[in-house]
């Protein structure tokens, strides 16, 4: 006998399953969406106090300039057996610890390099463990580096700077001394592995820097790259060696992150963006300041910085003609090009800026030699000047040795 099959209204069966509790179950997991929200927010913090900090050093770069060349005037008056010459020679140092501070703002400011060439990440890691190695004697350093290490373009001094501030921060996590591990190698890296950075992939040179030191809690682990964030007492640091060296590295298109626990030492790892060019041989710079003859044309909008410049400049042997903007600088020119050897002309000027201004000087003349000068670096605008054949760059605040160093350059004589 076959069964009929029992049959229930659809209302019927909903009724029933209104009358019953049910729970839903939906995991999904969100820790790397996590992690990307904090580092978009990160990112977010250290672009706009970048803005600040750079606009900031650009002014004060133009403060101490007119210091370090009054400075640098009356050194050159002054004969060293003078009891001034000591007391001017201090005021030029603390005059160069001031610029180091505007280094460290610029550092993770927007367009933070100086000068960029190809260097050898093997020789700045030794150069710099063997320096700060022989003022630690506690720390025990040890080095690991690839042979044939790829190429990078970047700023040595700023990496450098990196370096030395990644040493003192592992320094002071071993107040009773320990190792340090520095490690080289040439690594390749993904999309998916690169994304949370917000960098490219490719070919990257890695450093390692690890210290047995004691650590960090995840709490200061997340701020460690803030700006003025610092876990020591008032007055023994300013918490900006760790946000100058994140800007550094970021501003080179690379990045660097962080591994810490709590008595068991810290890791930062630097990525750096590998080159496939050569490593280019240059002469050395003279400590001595030289002299010259020709006339030159000073343009900045800044007239404390007009009135140095044009003393510095005089008292290298030129003749000085001066402008107060763009279109000023212009009109001279026009006027004066044929007795008129270099250009000195300022990147950040209202109304017309620098980049402006030397493409309508080109226009006048496409032989014109231009020296670019800014409070800001040579990165970003400076750079896109100096392609498009921009004669060379010097960064305020500048002084007799360097100014007239960067003239000879140009000019030849």
């Amino acid at each position: 006998m076959n069964t009929k099959p029992s049959y229930e209204e659809p209302e019927q069966r909903v009724k029933e399953l209104d009358e019953q509790y049910a729970i839903l179950n939906f995991l999904k997991d969100i820790t790397q969406q996590k992690r990307l929200q904090t580092q978009f927010i990160q990112a977010q913090k250290m672009e706009a106090i970048g803005t600040l900090a750079g606009g900031i050093a650009h002014h004060f770069n133009n403060l101490l300039m007119v210091i370090l060349g009054y400075t640098s005037l009356m050194l050159m008056d002054t004969d060293p057996s003078h009891p001034h010459y000591a007391r001017l020679r201090g005021i030029e140092k603390q005059v160069q610890s001031g610029a180091e501070l505007t280094r460290q703002l610029l550092g993770f400011a927007m367009g933070g390099k100086y000068e960029v060439k190809l260097i050898d990440v093997n020789e700045l890691v030794q150069k710099t463990s063997t320096m700060f190695g022989s003022t630690k004697k506690e720390i025990s350093i040890y080095r690991k580096c690839q042979l044939d290490i790829w190429l990078t373009e970047a700023d040595p001094e700023q990496i450098e700077h990196a370096l030395l501030k990644l040493y003192v921060n592992a320094w002071q996590a071993m107040p009773g001394g320990g190792d340090l591990y520095l490690c080289t190698k040439n690594v390749i890296l993904d999309e998916p592995s690169i994304k949370p950075y917000y960098a490219k992939a490719g070919r990257y040179v890695k450093i390692s820097v690890t210290d047995t030191g004691i650590g960090m809690d995840e709490a200061t682990r997340q701020r460690i790259f803030e700006p003025f964030f610092t876990t020591k007492q008032i007055g023994n640091g300013t918490g900006l060696g760790l946000p100058s060296t994140y800007g550094i590295i970021k501003n080179h298109g690379g990045y660097i992150n962080v591994y810490s626990e709590e008595g068991k030492g810290t890791t930062f790892t630097i990525y750096l963006p590998a080159w496939g060019k050569q490593l280019s041989q240059e002469e050395p710079l003279s400590e001595k300041v030289v002299k010259g003859a020709g006339r030159v044309l000073l343009v900045d909008d800044e007239e404390m910085v007009l009135e140095i410049g044009e003393e510095l400049l005089r008292a290298l042997g030129y003749d000085v003609v001066t402008a107060r903007n763009g279109r000023d600088a212009l009109k001279v020119y026009g006027k004066e090009r044929n007795t008129i050897d270099l250009i000195i002309l300022d990147m950040i000027m209202p109304a017309m800026g620098g980049g402006e201004v030397y493409d309508q000087l080109k226009q006048i003349n496409p032989r014109v030699k231009v020296l670019l000068s800014s409070g800001y670096s040579i990165d970003g605008p400076a750079t896109e000047i100096l392609k498009r054949g921009c004669n060379g760059f010097v960064q305020k605040p500048f002084d007799l040795r360097g100014l007239s160093q960067k003239i000879r350059e140009i000019v030849g004589y």
